[in-house]
């Protein structure tokens, strides 16, 4: 398909089609790359760009909870409790130091009570903090002093002391040096310290740990939400800058156009697609203007065509009325004179005089019969008010009554099915069913006419049909015998003017049906035709 330009402006597809891109302006605005950029292009590359730097932000927030989620475990999961056992720790060793000090002064087993509780609690204590302290090597260290002590304490005093008591009694107690006691309690109480110090000032640092974690997800939120707005103030400015406002002003040029100025030109803008799409609607418009004057053109034809023809019409109003008076009015005086002639001078007159006259009243009376059914033939259409609710049943009765001598001298048997009610003109249909009636009266066999109309409910249309038992019609005749004038019998055989079944396709098709041969049917003839069976549009109804 060859590109469509404006003469005006660069083609879209090699610069960003605003106004005023041209001159060294222009020149310079289409050495930017961006303004050769099309409009999806555009759309990636700020995507990508907003997707970056929501990535970005994205990880600085997960990067803030592993933080914080390391510190928390860190302070709650393992020094607050490694702090907790090392406390309750050292509560067990005292509970031991005491109830061993009461069992060496009274040597009552009752006294080692708390000294046993608090062996338990040691030996349940140290495993839970090997268990806590197990990824920090600092940590276990100074736990692994504490322990060391601990046993130099048990081993080196208490377990001995103990031993002394149950088997010389509370005054060999006093063979072991209290002081030497006190010097490995000492150690040990020296060595818990430490380790609950240690464990006190990484809980305080753990704690300002969250506190900072804590403070930098809130940062990176904030960030990210700043971020955000950013991106989406930045996104909507570029969608407002290269798609909303180019729309805007394509749309407007194309309204003002569709407004009837179709001299507007319609300027290309903003990003090569808009710009190509404003080019095509100019293009649109300049080929309106060019469409609008064919149909100007066209139209002052029509025009014309329409001025001859209602001067036709005028002229065929003319000529009916001269027609149906001025025409048939020597007619009759030819006929009547004739007549007279014979009334007055027959017994003159020979054999072959009285014939002459004979074919001369003959002629005049077909040539007023023509005349008639031209004149019916040219007034469908023209001289109809306008269509009304018509039962098809009293229209058959109508048509019946006026054929009542000619069904009564032939003893035809004429009936019809419950018809329908459809919309169209009362006389016309009369006229409809009076012809193919009187055809099948005409035109009938050696035997009794029968004739029936019968209806077929179509959905959307009445199809009717005229059945009769006649002498049949060749269905290689089936067009011909509906064009005026055309005869398949000559008029010695069956008088006629050949216009009745072409008036009668006239009257259906002005109804909005069809009306045609039934080639199928063998015995007689039948003629099916067709009415809506809903209201027929207003633009229908004759004015």
């Amino acid at each position: 398909m060859p590109e469509r330009t404006h003469p005006n402006v660069t083609h879209p597809n090699v610069t960003d089609g605003g106004a005023g891109d041209a001159g060294p302006s222009g020149a310079v605005e289409r050495g930017r790359v961006g303004s050769v950029w099309r409009l999806r292009r555009r759309l990636e590359v700020t995507y990508a760009v907003a997707a970056m730097v929501l990535m970005i932000v994205a990880g600085l927030v997960v990067s803030s909870l592993v933080r914080l989620d390391d510190a928390l475990h860190t302070r709650s999961d393992v020094l607050a409790p490694a702090l907790l056992s090392s406390t309750e720790l050292v509560s067990s060793l005292v509970d031991q130091e005491t109830g061993m000090r009461g069992y060496l002064l009274q040597g009552s087993e009752d006294f080692l009570e708390p000294y046993n509780e608090g062996r338990r609690a040691e030996r349940t204590l140290l495993a839970d903090l090997h268990r806590r302290l197990v990824e920090r090597p600092d940590l276990l260290a100074r736990l692994a002093v504490l322990e060391d002590r601990i046993r130099a304490w048990h081993g080196d005093y208490a377990d001995p002391a103990i031993n002394a008591v149950r088997v010389g009694g509370p005054a060999a107690a006093r063979l072991l040096s209290p002081e030497f006691g006190k010097t490995r309690f000492e150690a040990v109480r020296a060595a818990a310290g430490d380790l609950e110090a240690d464990l006190r000032a990484r809980e305080v640092r753990a704690r300002q740990h969250v506190t900072a974690a804590l403070r930098f997800l809130i940062f990176a939120l904030v960030t990210g939400a700043a971020v955000m707005a950013v991106l989406l103030a930045v996104i909507a400015r570029a969608l407002r800058s290269w798609v909303t406002r180019p729309l805007e002003r394509v749309s407007d040029d194309a309204r003002t156009v569709a407004s009837g100025h179709l001299d507007h030109v319609v300027e290309p803008t903003g990003p090569p697609d808009i710009a190509s799409l404003a080019a095509d609607v100019e293009s649109m418009r300049r080929q309106l203007i060019g469409e609008l004057g064919v149909a100007r053109a066209a139209r002052s034809a029509v025009e014309a065509q329409a001025e001859a023809l209602r001067r036709s019409n005028r002229d065929l109003e003319q000529f009916a009325y001269v027609a149906s008076h001025d025409l048939q009015e020597p007619l009759r005086k030819v006929a009547s004179f004739c007549q007279l002639l014979e009334r007055r001078y027959g017994d003159r007159l020979d054999e072959r005089g009285s014939q002459y006259i004979a074919f001369a009243v003959d002629g005049a009376k077909r040539m007023q019969q023509l005349i008639n059914d031209l004149l019916a033939f040219s007034r469908v259409g023209r001289t109809t008010d306008g269509f009304v609710d018509v039962s098809l049943g009293e229209i058959f009765d109508r048509a019946v009554g006026a054929l009542s001598i000619a069904i009564e001298s032939a003893r035809a048997e004429v009936t019809a099915d419950d018809l329908p009610v459809v919309r169209g003109d009362p006389v016309l249909l009369t006229q409809l069913f009076a012809n193919l009636i009187g055809n099948a009266l005409k035109f009938r066999a050696e035997t009794v006419p029968a004739v029936h109309v019968g209806v077929v409910d179509r959905a959307d249309e009445w199809e009717l049909y005229c059945a009769d038992n006649g002498i049949g019609i060749d269905p290689e005749y089936a067009e011909k015998i509906f064009v005026i004038f055309q005869r398949l019998h000559g008029r010695d055989v069956y008088e006629g003017t050949g216009i009745g079944l072409a008036l009668c396709r006239k009257i259906v098709e002005f109804h909005g049906g069809r009306i045609w041969l039934d080639g199928a049917v063998k015995d007689g003839t039948t003629f099916r035709f067709t009415f809506p069976n809903r209201r027929l549009p207003t633009a229908r109804d004759p004015p």
